[in-house]
């Protein structure tokens, strides 16, 4: 996972910063009422857990104090599992410091972006250590990703969740990488092999293309086209298991034709049936359900008093 090469908050860039402002900005459009009811005096806050999960959004919750001229003290690492028990229900997480009314300003963006963050990151960190639990020793796992389908505004956060989590977090947007969905190959005439060879020319060398595949002929097909990826959708376990066969037997190594070329299961995968995938040789296997209708970890923020 990305996380064991280094530190994740690295790959943000600055604009992720002014995402935070509006944010804020949402929050509080004109007069804070409340600011002013308890003006500027100094004040520390405890971040609590009171759910246990992956604490995941750090950077996120920096930034929003940082624009309020708050400081945040962590004594948890981003990825650590937040171990909430009945005999220990809440857990202190970080520490903030800074004027109360900024604190308070803060307190529900921070806590939202938290909660939201952590949940997907907890989800996705299941799902991956039930794959790497069914994949036989010596071997490796196939890779476990997330989707595009995100909270419009919230992409960023969304995907970073699921790195901290373990997971690939897949195409961040439609420059990122060429799928061709059904909805593409039946809006050019039905052929798979002229949808490839449209995208490789606009796209180049530097840029992979999938493929949506509804059988294994059709995956066939977008081999041979020269499409990077194949994407069997929605296939059964079984189904999977041949199809995987047959294409790695046609065009695997030893094969007449040998293509290089990966395979993606999606559609419908969850934790419950990834037993009935996870043996079939697949190499990816992307599902929303790491980031999608997930619950959140309840985070709370209170002053000392």
């Amino acid at each position: 996972m990305a996380s064991g090469h280094g530190i994740l908050a690295h790959l943000l860039n600055p604009n992720y910063k002014a995402e935070v402002t509006r944010w804020l900005a949402e929050d509080c459009p004109s007069f804070d009422y409340g600011g002013f009811v308890v003006g500027d005096a100094s004040k520390e806050a405890k971040l609590l857990a009171k759910t246990p999960g992956v604490l995941a959004g750090v950077p996120f919750f920096n930034e929003v104090f940082r624009q309020l001229d708050c400081k945040v003290d962590w004594h948890y690492t981003e990825g650590a599992s937040l171990k909430v028990t009945p005999e220990m229900p809440k857990i202190t997480v970080a520490t903030v410091t800074g004027p109360a009314r900024a604190i308070l300003m803060g307190e529900r963006v921070a806590l939202n972006i938290l909660a939201r963050c952590s949940g997907i990151a907890t989800q996705t960190a299941s799902a991956v250590s039930l794959l790497s639990s069914l994949t036989p020793a010596g071997s490796n796992p196939p890779t476990l990703a997330g989707t595009r389908k995100t909270t419009p505004g919230f992409r960023l956060v969304e995907k970073y969740a699921m790195l901290v989590g373990g997971a690939d977090p897949h195409r961040h947007d439609l420059s990122a990488m060429t799928m061709l969905k059904d909805n593409h190959i039946w809006a050019c005439g039905g052929s798979i092999s002229k949808a490839v060879r449209a995208a490789k020319a606009a796209s180049g060398f530097t840029v992979k293309v999938e493929v949506e595949c509804q059988s294994e002929d059709e995956a066939t097909e977008a081999i041979e086209a020269g499409a990077d990826v194949v994407m069997l959708d929605n296939f059964t376990g079984k189904q999977a298991e041949v199809a995987i066969k047959g294409l790695r037997e046609r065009f695997g190594e030893g094969a007449a034709g040998p293509r290089s070329f990966l395979i993606e299961i999606s559609g419908g995968l969850t934790e419950a049936n990834l037993p009935d995938y996870a043996a079939a040789g697949v190499d990816v296997l992307s599902t929303s359900s790491i980031h999608q209708g997930v619950g959140y970890v309840d985070f709370s923020l209170k002053i000392v008093h």
